[in-house]
């Protein structure tokens, strides 16, 4: 009898020994992650073109376009250790009208367990100092699809166009909102870091998906309210581009983590 409990606790012990050494050689590789952006409108998803939503009370809009550029990603563990992702691999543009760029694939993680995302909103100073020839392949996808001014002028962090109509503006109304910083004369580069919902297990054989929901809602209605009767377009501008930036700032949340 005593033989058997013999028996049946050495193999416990080797079950958790091989698990756990199983576990550490999983976490001591790399893996990927997945991010999708996805866009919505208040609790309603964004639909270009053909949904008008209410914006400010006496305003109704009808959205067209919604890019943004997201940028110098970092990863945080449960630790509390930082995984920082390659600077010259970190910028992308998310544009509403291309399925595709809604989904970035990160890859050559620390294998970990995350809890905790930062990426930019734009493209950093740092970056921007590297000159034009500095800039590699991204330069030429933010000309092509129309995320800059002029390299003197720079980089459009987000454009959101549409239309608009109100109590006072019967006939529909072009607004556009560009925003972004102005050469290195006024930075609206800004970094945002949220919580996931629990915690992305990365491994060299699973590649967990990140859902962010980016409310484009708040680029109207943040910290700073903007009224389209009272400016329907604003692009390079002292004052209202910062309060733009800050509006972005808060737009994104973690609407679940799936492993």
């Amino acid at each position: 009898m005593k033989i058997t409990k013999y028996i049946a606790a050495f193999f416990i012990a080797a079950t958790l020994t091989a698990c756990s050494t199983e576990e550490e050689e999983i976490l001591s590789g790399e893996g990927n992650l997945s991010i999708e952006f996805d866009n919505a409108f208040g609790d309603s998803d964004l639909i270009l073109n053909s949904t008008s939503y209410n914006s400010n009370l006496s305003e109704k809009i009808n959205i067209s376009s919604v890019k943004y550029i997201v940028s110098n990603f970092k990863l945080e563990t449960e630790e509390g250790a930082v995984f920082t992702y390659p600077k010259e691999e970190s910028y992308f543009i998310v544009d509403e009208r291309t399925i595709s760029s809604q989904f970035i694939n990160l890859k050559n993680i620390p294998a970990g367990n995350y809890t905790k995302m930062t990426f930019g909103i734009g493209v950093d100073q740092e970056k921007y100092l590297f000159g034009a020839t500095g800039q590699g392949d991204f330069l030429t996808l933010a000309q092509d699809a129309g995320m800059m001014w002029s390299w003197q002028a720079g980089y459009k962090f987000v454009v959101f166009e549409g239309d608009y109509t109100s109590d006072n503006t019967a006939t529909p109304t072009a607004f556009a909102f560009h925003m972004g910083s102005h050469g290195t004369a006024l930075d609206n580069y800004k970094e945002v870091t949220v919580n996931f919902t629990n915690s992305a297990r990365i491994r060299t054989m699973l590649t967990p998906e990140v859902h962010v929901v980016a409310n484009v809602a708040n680029i109207l209605t943040g910290t700073t309210n903007f009224m389209l009767d009272d400016a329907p377009q604003i692009h390079v501008d002292a004052v209202k581009s910062p309060q733009i930036a800050e509006n972005i700032n808060g737009m994104f949340s973690i609407d679940h983590v799936h492993n």
